[in-house]
């Protein structure tokens, strides 16, 4: 089936945290690989960018099997945040990075603050990477095993250390479990973010009722999918009322116009990741239905999208 719209349409260039993206349409983290396995499937410079898996200061084996579900609208994984670690990234898939014709997002996450420095650090003694993104969905092992993104102190500090480390710039990955997401929008502001992403997957559980035990190796797991996308929509509007730093949203973004829900409700760019499971292709036809979106509303910028949501009186 030919592709609608262009996904290097100049409707489409839009401008992040002093970097210029080729479209607002990027692939998310854990779904996308280290975007060397997707090289020979997707043209990748037709993303707006990547985001590769997280990456931590030694290698992780991740969660035991089954580590993947599908649910209606749907699905739940509890990988574990199975990855090289970051030597292995710099040294084994970086060099291949190089020259992909689009940005390169690195995934930054850790159980201490300073292993997101650490990470951080060995990235900025290599290059080939244009911002990082902090996974804050962690326990943090010092203090009790409180996630990160639960406290707005503690995502306060690891967003300071992380931007002190780094001279590129770091975007937070905000998770939708939490009370308030406009504190912790905040609080990743007023601590130095270029931007938030949201929504990480929501905590879920899947059983198998004949077994009486969980579906995933590991019990609970995060759901994302289709039918998460009105509860992102409306995390992804409350943080960009709070906010004067970009929003990439995500969550359930399957077509052009699911990409266009985002940006009305206050998102800058937007992250694709489950439908790229289904078709790895998912975040070029994204864009390029995104353009003919644009071009039928005769929108002639993506920006003059963005925050045009009209709330009833």
């Amino acid at each position: 089936m030919a592709m609608a719209g262009d996904p290097l349409s100049p409707r489409l260039r839009t401008t992040l945290f002093g970097l210029e993206f080729s479209n607002p349409v990027i692939a998310a983290s854990g779904t996308f690989g280290y975007g060397v396995e997707m090289a020979p499937i997707v043209p990748l410079h037709k993303l707006g960018g990547f985001v590769v898996k997280g990456l931590s200061r030694e290698p992780i084996r991740g969660n035991p099997p089954p580590r993947l579900w599908e649910t209606r609208g749907g699905m739940i994984n509890s990988v574990g945040l199975q990855n090289v670690g970051v030597r292995a990234f710099v040294r084994d898939k970086l060099p291949l990075l190089r020259g992909c014709g689009t940005r390169v997002i690195a995934n930054v996450f850790g159980y201490e603050v300073q292993d997101y420095v650490e990470v951080i650090r060995v990235l900025e003694d290599a290059g080939g990477v244009d911002a990082y993104e902090l996974n804050v969905s962690c326990p943090n092992t010092k203090h009790g095993g409180m996630f990160f993104s639960s406290d707005p102190r503690l995502l306060a500090e690891v967003t300071r250390e992380a931007v002190r480390a780094a001279k590129r710039p770091v975007i937070v990955k905000l998770s939708p479990n939490v009370a308030r997401i406009n504190e912790v929008a905040r609080a990743a502001e007023e601590s130095g973010a270029a931007a938030v992403s949201l929504v990480n997957t929501f905590l879920g559980l899947a059983i198998d009722a004949r077994t009486r035990r969980p579906r995933l190796g590991a019990g609970y797991g995060g759901v994302s999918g289709p039918a998460i996308k009105p509860l992102a929509l409306r995390l992804v509007r409350e943080a960009a009322l709070a906010v004067k730093i970009p929003v990439i949203g995500l969550g359930g973004i399957l077509t052009g116009e699911d990409a266009a829900e985002f940006l009305i409700a206050g998102a800058s760019a937007v992250e694709v990741g489950t439908a790229t499971m289904a078709d790895p292709q998912a975040p070029v036809r994204i864009a390029a239905e995104l353009d003919d979106f644009l071009r039928e509303q005769g929108v002639e910028r993506v920006p003059a999208l963005v925050g045009t949501l009209e709330w009833p009186s």
